[in-house]
Order: C-alpha cells, then sequence, then structure tokens
C-alpha cells in the first residue's frame, strides 16, 4: 500500500519527509494541539524538558516549512510523512486495528497560496479517485464538516475556510453532505467516508483546510509584489490510519485481497515427495520473479493443502504432480476452485506479472 501511494505522490509532486517521534511540548503549545488535544498525548521528560510523542505530523512540517525561504513561485509545496504517531486512546475504545494507539497514515501537507486552494482540492479529489478506484472503492461520500464549538481564530476566518472548500465541492460537482460542528478545531474539512460491502460507513480520507497553524508558526513566502504572505495550509490524507485502513479492507473484501496486495500470491503444492524437486525449482522461479510464493511441502493429503490454501485465501494454487513434472507445466487452481491445468510456466509468470503490475481486480487467467 504504501509503494503504491508513493507512485502516486511521485506523479503528484510530494516529497517525502521523516520526523521525529519526540519533541519538545514548546512545538504542541504553538501548533495549539496542547491545548485541545492534550487528553490524547502521551508525555515524558527529557533532561528536565517536557516532551511528548507526536500525535500528528502537521507541526513539524511546519517547522520544516519555516526552515527555507520561500518564493510564491515555490508554491504550492506538497510534504508527505509515513511516520508513526501515538495517540492515547481509552482502552474502552480500542478495536482491533481499526482503533490503535500507535498508527501510520499516509499522512500530507500542502502549503500553497490562497489562489492555489481550488486547484489542490481538485487535484487532491482527483488522487484520492484513482487510488480508490484501484482498490475497487468505488463507494464513497464526502462529508463538509465545518466550525466545531472549541476552536481557534476568528468567526471571519471560518466564513472565508468554509467558503473556500463549500466553492470546491460546487465547482466539481461533488456528492457531499453537510457534518455541521465537526471541523478540526484549526479549521474546516472534507471527510471522506467509504461504504464498505455490506453498506457500512468508514471515514478515511480527510482535506482540512488551516490559516491558523500557518499564523501560529509565522509561516511566509515572498509574493508576486514583493513582500511577505502567509501560505494557507492543507491537512490531507487518502487511506488514513494504515492500520485502520487495512482492518476496513479486510471487510470489505472478505480477505479476498486483489494479486498485488495479497501477503502470499501463489502457493505450491506437490502431490507427493517425489515431485518436491521440481516444486522447489518453480518456487525459485516465482520468487525471481519478484512473486510472493511458497511451498507447501508436507506430507499431508493434497486435498488438504488445497483447502488450507483456499481457506487463507491465497489467490492462487500451482498443484504439482506427475504430468507436471514429466511435461515442465504447471496446473492452477484459482481462489474461486476454477482450474486451469498444464500452463507453462513463463506464460504463469508472465500473467502474474502483468496482474500485479496493472494491480488488476480480476485474475488474469479469466480474461484467457
Amino acid at each position: 500500500l504504501v509503494n503504491f501511494v508513493r507512485e502516486k505522490y511521485r506523479k503528484y509532486g510530494y516529497q517525502e519527509v521523516i520526523t521525529p517521534q519526540v519533541f519538545d511540548t514548546e512545538i504542541f503549545h504553538t501548533s495549539g494541539h496542547y491545548e485541545h488535544y492534550k487528553e490524547n498525548m502521551y508525555f515524558t521528560e527529557i533532561e528536565k524538558r517536557e516532551c511528548a510523542c507526536k500525535p500528528m505530523n502537521c507541526p513539524s512540517h511546519c517547522i520544516l516549512y519555516s526552515h527555507d525561504h520561500h518564493s510564491y513561485r515555490d508554491l504550492p509545496l506538497r510534504i508527505a510523512d509515513f511516520g508513526r504517531l501515538h495517540r492515547y486512546e481509552k482502552s474502552g475504545v480500542l478495536h482491533g486495528l481499526t482503533r490503535v494507539r500507535s498508527f501510520s497514515q499516509d499522512d500530507g501537507h500542502i502549503f500553497c497560496t490562497e489562489d492555489q486552494i481550488q486547484d489542490e482540492i481538485k487535484n487532491f479529489m482527483q488522487l484520492l479517485g484513482e487510488i480508490y478506484k484501484t482498490l475497487g472503492m468505488n463507494d464513497y461520500l464526502v462529508k463538509f464538516s465545518t466550525r466545531p464549538e472549541s476552536r481557534m481564530g476568528t468567526d471571519e476566518f471560518w466564513d472565508k475556510a468554509e467558503g473556500a472548500l463549500e466553492t470546491a465541492l460546487k465547482s466539481l460537482d461533488l456528492k457531499y453532505v453537510l457534518n455541521p460542528g465537526d471541523g478540526a478545531f484549526y479549521g474546516p474539512k472534507l471527510d471522506i467516508t467509504f461504504f464498505d460491502a455490506l453498506k457500512r460507513p468508514w471515514q478515511l480520507g480527510t482535506l482540512q483546510m488551516d490559516m491558523q497553524m500557518p499564523q501560529k508558526f509565522k509561516l511566509k513566502y515572498v509574493g508576486a509584489d514583493n513582500t511577505d504572505h502567509m501560505p494557507v495550509m492543507l491537512h490531507r490524507a487518502i487511506l488514513g490510519s494504515l492500520e485502520r485502513f487495512i482492518g476496513v479492507y479486510i471487510e470489505h473484501c472478505a480477505g479476498h485481497f486483489p494479486l498485488w496486495l495479497a501477503p502470499v500470491q501463489l502457493k505450491i503444492v506437490n502431490v507427493t515427495e517425489k515431485h518436491a524437486a521440481y516444486s522447489e525449482k518453480l518456487l525459485q522461479q516465482f520468487r525471481d520473479a519478484n512473486i510472493r510464493a511458497e511451498l507447501d511441502s508436507r506430507n499431508e493429503k493434497l486435498g488438504f493443502k488445497i483447502r488450507e490454501a483456499q481457506v487463507a485465501k491465497i489467490p492462487y494454487m500451482a498443484v504439482i504432480g506427475d504430468k507436471e513434472m514429466e511435461t515442465n507445466t504447471v496446473s492452477i487452481r484459482y481462489r474461486t476452485g476454477e482450474n486451469f491445468n498444464n500452463l507453462s510456466v513463463d506464460s504463469l509468470i508472465d500473467g502474474l506479472s502483468q496482474e500485479i503490475k496493472t494491480r488488476s481486480l480480476e485474475s488474469y487467467l479469466k480474461s484467457k
């Protein structure tokens, strides 16, 4: 998943960074997290200084931005970060992978001018659409979350920020619903709610507009008029917490991952011990082709090994017996129970490699 998102980042002009896990709490006082979020943070003391594990990446990205001089020609600046975050969640709300205390996000922040906001929202929604379509996640809704009771900034700021998001939603003709009072303390946001195969809603992606943090960290750029201006900061994620996303996606596809995402892509099962050497040779060929293959060479009945692989939801099983060994071929059993016999090893590797490369949701064998 991370490699997939990284490919998209290169296409959409993001640069990836790594920021520290632990900061002096001064940074969180500046950002406002200490006052608005401290009950969800982990604290420690280092050399008589109060420090905290970062619950978000945004303060550190503001620090990174401030270390350089920026012109309007440098913007937008798009920063991505898969760093690990820590948030104290009460034990009663922890729930499998979907609510944890330590996690990673496909996190990103965009620093841009006010004139660039509409284009950046459009690019974000286009990027999100590409990723969701590849994953087979076509049923989602945008929620427009507005100012909460506990917030930073003036009503004038909130009017301006909410107006910009609403303009973008209308110009993109996006289906959305209003979600009053559920914005972040620093700005309004668009929350992406995905509906899984059972029509259960899950909030995954988000785009949040922020003019507060750039002000708090005194961020600036030199405009075309040769004077200093404050950038707008867009907080954004598409999958959200990777742990949570994986939990949701397992539920959505009932563990039947597309081939490119499957932890084990192909399981080789030999009928008897005399087929072991040929099976070992095949295993190496698949691995050399960067196919995640495993060999089940246990002295068990063939039906037992096939059932175990099916229960594990492994996409492909290569069944190796006398005929396959004699003809230097493989017979494939797809996870749906369909059989494809006596395939050449090279054509199978080429087909699987193409299915993985294109991140197809369908088996290449079904198109043959």
